[in-house]
């Protein structure tokens, strides 16, 4: 407890020009008389903490004094502070752990290059899911308990066809990946490593059981997850898209600019490739009317065959 006090007040020293000795007592809920060990035990060690008496009065560490950043520049310091910032917005470590090694990373400023500190703020990133409530979080810390613990898990999973079956399962990892979370896991239902939703996972239940932990690296399961087994693949389907004028924007945030050609009257034609049929209606048929598939023709007609069934299944009944 007392190697923490001291290293959070070398930080904080290392981070402010001055500070005053109550500020830190109140900050380390300790007493005074704890904080004025902890300086001259800092002291003793070497480091050069110089005291000033007055209103305006406190601590603090001589500008020649910073911690050894050894091959960090301050642009590579910049990134580390930008990549962490938005590593916090995951939560997915603990708000004081994240605090304290942001900390760390700005002690490493000199004070030559205060000045330019703010250039971490003109790059904000941000992995916050859409979909983030109280739930979630729970969810999200069992599991990750469960991982750091090696503890079995049962829970009931829904899949991508909506069916719903109760897991027991060897937890391995948890992946952030376009604003949702997934669980890497050896799923002893189906003997094989498997990839689930969080989102999907209900009734969760840690169990007293420990595993041990499989061979597989965390980078063998996401390549397992990114290039399945050659029979679970699925051939490419390539269509072309036209989009009206006005649903250009909704184009352009969903396809790369190599796949799109735009036509003088606004409008936008889309070459581009879906991994399955399913997928290629469903997402068609989320721009309404702001799209039509040219080819290929047969899923021209399903899409239509689908947009029909939809309008048979909304049809306001006969009144008598």
């Amino acid at each position: 407890m007392k190697l923490e006090r001291l290293m959070t007040i070398t930080i904080l020293l290392l981070n402010r020009k001055r500070i005053q000795a109550q500020e830190l007592a109140d900050r380390l809920e300790v007493s005074l008389r704890t904080v004025y060990r902890d300086l001259d035990t800092l002291g003793q060690a070497g480091i050069p903490i110089v005291s000033y008496t007055g209103m305006e009065g406190g601590y603090e560490i001589m500008d020649s004094f910073r911690l050894d950043r050894q091959l960090l520049s301050f642009d590579e310091l910049t990134a580390l502070s930008t990549a962490l910032r938005g590593l916090e917005s995951t939560k997915a470590y603990d708000p004081s752990n994240m605090d304290l090694l942001l900390s760390k990373v700005g002690a490493m400023v000199t004070q030559a290059e205060q000045g330019r500190a703010g250039e971490s703020e003109r790059i904000h990133i941000d992995f916050t899911p859409w979909k983030n409530s109280e739930e979630d979080r729970t969810r999200y810390d069992s599991l990750r308990q469960a991982v750091n613990d090696r503890k079995l898990i049962r829970f009931k999973y829904t899949s991508r066809k909506g069916d719903e079956q109760e897991r027991e399962v060897e937890p391995m990892a948890l992946v952030l990946k376009t604003y949702a979370w997934y669980l890497h896991g050896y799923c002893r239902l189906r003997g094989d490593y498997r990839i689930f939703k969080l989102s999907r996972i209900r009734e969760l239940k840690v169990q007293s059981e420990d595993f041990v932990r499989r061979a597989e690296s965390l980078a063998e399961l996401n390549d397992r997850w990114v290039n399945p087994k050659a029979n679970e693949k699925h051939e490419a389907i390539p269509v072309v898209l036209q989009f009206k004028a006005s649903a250009a924007v909704s184009a352009m945030d969903r396809f790369n600019e190599s796949e799109i050609e735009r036509l003088p009257d606004g409008k936008l034609i889309v070459r581009t490739t879906y991994p399955n049929e399913k997928w290629l209606i469903a997402n068609v048929l989320h721009y309404a009317t702001d799209a039509i598939v040219l080819e290929p023709a047969g899923i021209a007609a399903r899409i239509r065959q689908a947009a029909l069934d939809i309008a048979e299944q909304y049809a306001v009944p006969d009144s008598d």
